[in-house]
């Protein structure tokens, strides 16, 4: 993932944060954001154009537990909520995110607020344009940190640090934007996260939270007849490119949707497999993926990364007429 590689660091020591003395000496820091690898399980994350894309009121819920074997491991969760409205002509969402960072010394929480206009081009093609307006809180809890006048040669750390105790809460504005096309079988859109880049420092110097940029795009090719609970047996291949201060992921995957079971594989940046594979019953999508590391760091050091995820399409009061459906996977 794009955060984890830029804050590997954190993870190998015994303390925590025992290289955060280091970091707080540089004048401008620069951190990354948490991803999913079940991107269409958390659509309005992954692009604010997505809210209200399937018509009713949607409930997505996930879970990433990242690299549970290394100390310090990260764990975030979000839930959201979006729906169409048609007398705004688009979709409006909600979308919550807390994310802990080596044992909670560092977390943060996000609130947002979405909205999506749908324009139909013509018969065929549809495009979507979103904006996200959200707040989020930094917290650095001091008390985690370690230092190294803490530590005595013979019987570890039994000292207090000298240095003054600092941190504590950031609030900050954060805006994004992003557009979709789409037809009844491909899709392609970009999202810009962080456009204001806000100032997330909690200790000295400027701290500017990066954009960060997404490239989606995918498409539905049907192989075979409607099923009783499916409109059919479909692939869809699907890439994912995202760019955040200097750091690339290229995701290249797809999926095979089968009656009520799903089953994914994505590729990413020789860095991780990823399998998933989800049911659906009725109203609600089940999933789970897990990220096999392939890269030097192995798999047995790092214990992978486990996701789960929870989709609940509630019913319309009035569905709307002619709305066209996006053919993003499900998970």
């Amino acid at each position: 993932m794009i955060k984890r590689k830029s804050l590997f660091l954190f993870r190998m020591v015994s303390k925590p944060l025992m290289v955060f003395l280091f970091t707080s000496s540089v004048s401008t820091l620069m951190a990354q954001d948490p991803t999913f690898t079940q991107f269409y399980s958390n659509p309005i994350y992954l692009n604010p154009a997505l809210a209200g894309t399937t018509g009713c009121p949607r409930v997505s819920i996930n879970y990433r537990n990242e690299w549970p074997q290394l100390t310090g491991n990260y764990t975030t969760y979000s839930a959201a909520f979006d729906s169409y409205v048609k007398d705004i002509k688009g979709g409006v969402g909600i979308i919550a995110m807390y994310d802990q960072q080596a044992e909670g010394t560092i977390s943060t929480t996000m609130l947002g607020g979405i909205y999506s206009y749908n324009l139909k081009i013509n018969r065929k093609v549809s495009f979507n344009f979103g904006v996200r307006a959200a707040y989020i809180q930094k917290y650095l809890d001091w008390s985690k940190l370690t230092f190294g006048d803490m530590i005595d040669p013979r019987r570890g750390f039994i000292y207090q640090t000298g240095d003054v105790p600092r941190g504590g809460k950031r609030g900050l504005f954060d805006a994004s934007a992003g557009a979709i096309i789409f037809t009844k079988y491909f899709y392609g859109g970009f999202a810009a996260h962080h456009i204001n880049q806000p100032d997330e420092s909690m200790i000295l110097g400027t701290s500017k939270l990066p954009m960060r940029l997404t490239v989606h795009m995918g498409g539905t090719i049907p192989i075979g007849r409607r099923g009783r609970y499916s409109d059919g047996t479909t692939i869809k291949p699907a890439v994912i490119y995202q760019y955040q201060n200097g750091f690339q992921e290229l995701n290249i995957g797809g999926y095979l949707n089968y009656e009520r079971l799903n089953i994914g594989v994505w590729y990413r940046n020789r860095d991780a497999m990823v399998f998933i594979v989800g049911v659906k019953a009725d109203k609600f999508r089940l999933g789970y993926s897990y990220d096999l590391t392939v890269s030097k760091l192995g798999n047995g050091l790092t214990g992978g990364s486990h996701e789960v995820s929870l989709q609940m399409d509630l019913k319309c009061r009035k569905k709307p007429k002619n709305f066209r459906k996006i053919s993003c996977p499900s998970f």
